[in-house]
């Protein structure tokens, strides 16, 4: 059973790359249209990194700019997460990298992959450990460099995805109105092949016959993933609500994983939500699994869509298959 969990988020921060990466670069050399693409998904552009831009140097940014926003220094810290289906390295986590790369020794640091729904499940994670291991500021990051593991010539995959990443110091709250509410975190490892990369891992090593095959891009069934997908987040947004006694017209945003913007809606539509108060940035950043939630909120806070003492329901479902929903004040 869900409980309170006294943190609040102080700071947020993202980055994303320069190149831009319209439904037109898609339409020149394959079967496809913007006509066809915004209908269906609701994206018209998304980014891609540069030659010299990782999950790592992404991480860095949007976490330098979220210690910043919180007013805190890197030293500061107690724990980095980062959430992360495309790692800087198979081994060690990106989060040991970024920690190096801040300067820091000896705090904890570790990567969870839980694909979209990666960042809520860490901050879950680090709102747990705050209220029960005595810590007081956590760097939790979600960034994917989906587009190196994107087939660009499947085009029911590469027209989705993007890259990008967004960070949060979430940290002690003595203010018991600012905390997290309610959080819900759960999975169905059964339909793990729902959104996967066959190789690369113990049982298929990279091989001359695994590259030929294409096997170390995802792979993903779409239609089943869209009705799963809608029919999970109404029975979570349900469960909430009850669970909270919340009322839907007294949240300030919600921000669900950007996966599909006909997914979102129907979320919104069905919760009796205007339109303003849904986070939307699917159709400039595509799908950028883990960084999408943070990346939301950080532009609502940046552009002044949302404040300290606002209620935000944050939302996602996704690969392995993994969902999430939370309520929280911040």
């Amino acid at each position: 059973m869900s409980r309170p969990l006294p943190v609040m988020i102080r700071g947020t921060g993202s980055y994303i790359p320069e190149e831009v990466l319209t439904n037109d670069f898609f339409a020149a050399y394959l079967d496809t249209s913007d006509e066809w693409i915004r209908p269906r998904t609701g994206i018209r552009e998304r980014r891609r990194a540069g030659e010299h831009e990782s999950t790592l140097t992404m991480s860095k940014e949007a976490g330098q700019r979220a210690l910043a926003d919180a007013g805190i220094e890197a030293r500061d810290l107690d724990m980095i997460i980062v959430a992360t289906v495309t790692p800087e390295t198979p081994l060690p986590s990106t989060a040991c990298w970024l920690q190096a790369e801040m300067g820091l020794d000896d705090i904890p640091a570790f990567d969870i992959v839980a694909a979209c729904t990666g960042f809520v499940y860490g901050l879950v994670t680090a709102a747990s450990l705050i209220d029960s291991n005595g810590y007081d500021n956590v760097l939790v990051v979600g960034a994917e460099t989906l587009t190196r593991i994107t087939d660009y010539q499947d085009r029911a995959t590469c027209i989705l995805f993007g890259d990008a990443a967004g960070a949060a110091v979430v940290s002690r709250s003595s203010d018991p109105s600012r905390q997290i509410l309610y959080h819900n975190l759960g999975a169905r490892g059964k339909d793990a092949k729902a959104v996967w990369i066959p190789a690369g891992g113990s049982k298929e090593p990279p091989s001359e016959r695994t590259v030929a095959e294409g096997l170390h891009y995802m792979r993903m069934q779409g239609s089943n993933l869209f009705k799963a997908a809608v029919a999970k987040m109404d029975e979570l947004v349900t469960e909430a609500l009850e669970a909270t006694g919340v009322k839907a017209q007294d949240i300030k945003m919600v921000i669900p994983h950007q996966s599909n913007l006909r997914i979102m809606e129907s979320a919104r539509k069905r919760m009796g939500l205007p339109v303003e108060k849904l986070g939307v940035n699917i159709d400039r950043f595509g799908n950028t699994s883990a960084a999408s939630i943070p990346l939301v909120l950080d532009e609502a806070r940046r552009e002044g869509r949302l404040s300290q003492g606002d209620l935000v329901m944050l939302l996602g479902f996704g690969g392995g298959l993994t969902w999430v929903v939370t309520l929280l004040r911040l």
